[in-house]
Formats: C-alpha cells, structure tokens, sequence
C-alpha cells in the first residue's frame, strides 16, 4: 500500500487517511475520492491531502476484515457487516464465551496490521452481546498475511464460540443451624433464581435440612430423583475441609468431590463434586450476594454444559481478586434482538432552568404555546415511536402543557443531580423492540420533525453507522441517535454531562448529517436565547 501526500489531481482512486474540514468543505476519513472531491478540495484551497493507495496484491481493510471474522467465528457466534477495517462478533444465543486463547495469540502474531481481540474467556453473554472484534489498522493489508491469518484461524477452529446455557433444572438445599433467620434463606433463593435467570434455568426441587451428614445426603438424593441436572448447597456454616459435612454427604450417595477451594476472592471457599453424573456445587458465602463473585465464574461453565476440572479452578488465580474492585453484574434480563430501525424519541424535560434565573423555560411559550410542547409536537410528528417524555421540576406543569399529546410520560425524581439522571430514566422506559433511542432536548424548539427523520434516516446499524449527530459546519448539535447497543454506556453516565464523551470513544460508528440551519446548535438556556429564539420563529 502506498501512503503520502499529493496534490488533489492526484488523488484520484486513493483513500483520504485524515479528515479534512475546511471552508465549508467536509471530507471524511477514509473516503474514496474521485472527481467530485478532488473538486472541492481544490475549491476549498487544499493544495496537499494525504493518501493511501492499493497496490496489486493488497486486500481493503473491510473485505480483510470479514474474511477473518468469518474465520475465527464458530458455533453460535454472528459476525456484522464490516466497517472501517472493523469486524464486529456477537453471540446469538445466552451462553458462555469459549475462547482458544492460543488461536488467539497465533492470529495476532501474524501481522501488525491485523488484530483481534474477545471478551474475557468463559463470560457469561446475552443475545446481541458483542464477544470479540478483527480490526484491521491500515487501510489495507497484504494478500498474503490476510490468508495466512484465515489459516491460523482455521488450524484453531474455533477461535470463539458460544457454549449454549443447557442446565434448565436446578436445585437448591440449604443445610440449618441455630441462629440462621428464614429470611436469609429467601433472598438466597431470590439472588439465585435471578442469577439463574439469564441462562433460561429454574429452581425444581428446594429443601431445608439440618447440618448434618446423613439429612443432607438424604435431601441431595431426593433432588436428583426429583430431576435437578445440577445441585446448589448452601451451608448453614462455610465449608472448612474436604471432610466436612457437605463434601461427606456428597460421598454418602456415592458422589465425587472433584476440588474444594478456589483462588478467587470472594469465593475461596467453593466446593465442586459430581453425583450421578451431575454437578454439586457447595456454594461459598459470598454466592449468597447479587454482586459477582467466585461462584459466578463456575456456575455459568456449569450451567452451560462445560467440565470444570481442578486444573480450570486453580488457573483463576491471575485476576481472581475480586474485593477491591467494582465488578460489572450479572446480566439479569436478555434484551429482545435488532429487528430493524425502530426508534423511540426520547425527549428531556426535567430540568431547573437554573440559568433562566427563575422561570422554568419549559413552559414560556412562544407562538402562544409552551416551549416544550413545541420541541414535543416535532418528535410526534417524525418516524420516531413511542415518544417518551422525562419530567422532573415542575412534574404537574409540564405534564399539564402536554396534555392531550400521545406520549409516555416518565418521572425522574433524582433531577436536580443531572442531566445523566433524565437519560437514564429515559432509556430504561424505551420498549424492548426499540433499535436505538434518538435522544431530544424540550428546550429546543427549533428542531423539527423533518432533522429527527433524517437522522434516523441515517441510521444503520448493518453499515456501522450506529450513532447519528447533525454537524453544522463541522461543529456537533443536538439530538443525538444512539443505537440500542450503547444504552449500557449510556446508563453508566454520571453528573450533568449528558453522553457527549462517548460520541468520542466510538468515532467510528458515528455518521454525521449535514444541516444547514442553527436549529441542532440552537437551545434555551438564557433569557437572551429565548428572545433570539422567539424572534427567529416569529419570521
């Protein structure tokens, strides 16, 4: 691949490397240019533009990108459509990703132009859940190193796979002492039927015994007769050594107790055997908590299906410490897959006005209507369904200016902590069909039915383009489209920042929409911006 820079005239049929903006002039990174941008480069006074170009033998990075997904992507995995040298992997089933971690490796030793990195081994995932992604760093690589990447992958096949959730039946016991309260056994339950959840499993036999040898073999042989394919007990008291009473009573019926102990924190004290050719856990204390832990890490393996020998559990050492850090939860809800572009309108209207200095600019009206009923009427107006409206100060007056109008109406009663609040509020209310949510400001009125459709219009999420934002000269507005993949990050936004910065970590699934006019740049925060505002739409 050849990489300088020349003249526009000799630009033709190479790649733009960076992106150029320039006296109205708005070339993006990676654009095949031709005869119309070589026009307004030179309208634009660009006397020099830096270029790749493909020589004989070389592949594009899209084209070297899928064909290495396609590689490396085994059972139960999805590869996207490639873009910008990425190729995107998702699991499309719940499971657990299984990684060859030396698959891996050898892929990524082939060439520095070619990467590829996964989740974690053995996560726990979701329909729709992205598990690994091949991007490739040049605009192109050479033919060779992208066949011999493929045969890496194919040598190691598969590089990523997904082991489907299988145990649908389990059953809990949990052993009694002096001094343990009833309601402790319920939530365990809760926390368990919900960690469950996620792999499409239930609790089929449950049984209280005390904490002994002989009662608790006796309820771990009606649980199996009773068709659990796995076997949870939580002891009264933690296990303290492999002759203990748990591990015991697993021998009693004739059972294998395959490891005790485990190198992660919390969840030392994890016990894993096999009765009758299915698996018991002797659960830690910290399996008690919602919060993940050692427990976590070897019911998913299980719940799937997949061995978990000794040498599997001593091997968790590295990262095994889990107390001081903030661990992600379970996921506990499987989100309904991408049917198509169906986009809810979510519109912000729970502000203070605090730079208004009193009124809450919501409900002065301009035209002889509430400003926010008129930012509200737009999104009705535009493709976007349903229409979801955030409220918080003023709740009872701003529902009132909206009355009559078919939207959604949710409460956000932690308000004054933010805008990251209202959003929040926000995406949880937007239905489950939804592809993505374009998020509207109500003190924006300017912003109309037409701009809303033509990003959603812009939205593609089998192109890459999977955030969508109206440029006005080059410089980013107001509403934003987020697909659906983003809502995670979306929720973990804090304070009264919105989720500006994380159009900046995913540059390259963004797609920027022209306008022309000040309305994505233009809202009402001051009294002199409600008079220019009042003024421009009286024209």
């Amino acid at each position: 691949m050849k990489f300088g820079a020349v003249p526009p005239r000799e630009a033709e049929g190479a790649i733009a490397v960076h992106s150029i903006r320039k006296a109205g002039l708005v070339l993006k990174k990676g654009t095949l240019i031709g005869k119309s941008e070589i026009a307004g480069l030179e309208a634009a006074r660009v006397s020099e533009i830096i270029v790749a170009r493909l020589e004989p033998g070389d592949v594009s990075e899209d084209v070297a990108a899928a064909d290495i997904a396609a590689a490396v992507a085994g059972e139960g995995v999805h590869v996207d459509r490639a873009f910008t040298g990425r190729a995107n992997l998702f699991a499309e089933a719940a499971g657990v990703l299984v990684v060859d971690k030396a698959g891996v490796d050898a892929l990524n030793d082939v060439d520095p132009s070619i990467t590829f990195a996964t989740l974690a081994a053995y996560a726990p995932v979701v329909p729709g859940k992205m598990i690994a992604t091949v991007k490739i760093i040049p605009f192109a690589v050479a033919g060779e190193a992208r066949d011999q990447a493929i045969a890496v992958a194919r040598a190691a096949k598969p590089v990523v796979r997904i082991a489907p959730f299988k145990v649908r039946k389990v059953g809990i016991i949990s052993t009694l002492l002096p001094g343990l309260a009833d309601k402790v056994i319920e939530k365990t339950l809760k926390v368990t039927a919900d960690r469950l959840g996620p792999a499409g499993a239930t609790i089929v036999a449950e049984k209280r015994v005390p904490h002994e040898i002989k009662a608790l073999a006796k309820a771990l042989d009606e649980v199996l007769k009773a068709g659990a394919e796995l076997v949870v007990v939580f002891g009264a008291s933690a296990i303290a050594d492999r002759r203990d009473v748990i591990p015991a009573a697993v021998e009693e019926i004739g059972g294998r107790i395959e490891h005790f102990g485990m190198p992660v924190d919390p969840g030392n004290l994890m016990l894993v055997a096999q009765a009758r050719g299915r698996a018991v856990i002797g659960a830690p204390g910290c399996a008690r908590s919602p919060k993940e832990n050692g427990f976590d890490w070897i019911l998913t393996r299980l719940l799937a299906g997949l061995p978990v020998t000794r040498s599997d559990i001593t091997g968790l050492g590295v990262g095994g410490l889990l107390m001081e850090i903030v661990t992600r939860p379970q996921p506990r809800a499987v989100p309904a897959p991408e049917t198509g572009q169906k986009v809810a309108g979510l519109v912000l209207a729970a502000g203070r006005s605090t730079r208004m200095g009193g009124p809450n600019k919501l409900l002065e009206e301009i035209g002889g209507r509430p400003l926010v009923r008129i930012a509200t009427e737009q999104v009705i107006a535009s493709h976007a369904k349903p229409v979801i409206v955030v409220t918080g100060h003023q709740r009872e007056r701003v529902e009132r200016a909206l009355a009559g109008l078919p939207v959604k109406f949710v409460h956000n009663p932690h308000f004054a902590e933010g805008l990251s609040t209202s959003l929040k509020a926000g995406i949880v209310a937007v239905p489950a069909e939804a592809d993505g949510a374009i998020v509207c400001l109500g003190d924006m009125p300017q912003v109309s039915a037409a701009l809303i459709d033509r990003l959603i219009a812009a939205f593609e999420p089998e192109r890459g383009a999977l955030v969508a934002i109206p440029t006005i000269d080059g410089k980013r507005g107001n509403p934003v489209l987020w697909s659906r993949r983003f809502f995670p990050d979306l929720m973990a936004v804090g304070g009264d920042i919105g989720a500006r910065h994380l159009i900046g970590s995913y540059a390259e699934a963004v797609v920027e929409v022209p306008v022309e006019d000040a309305a994505a740049l233009t809202d009402v925060d001051t009294p002199e911006a409600l008079i220019a505002v009042r003024a421009a739409m009286a024209d």
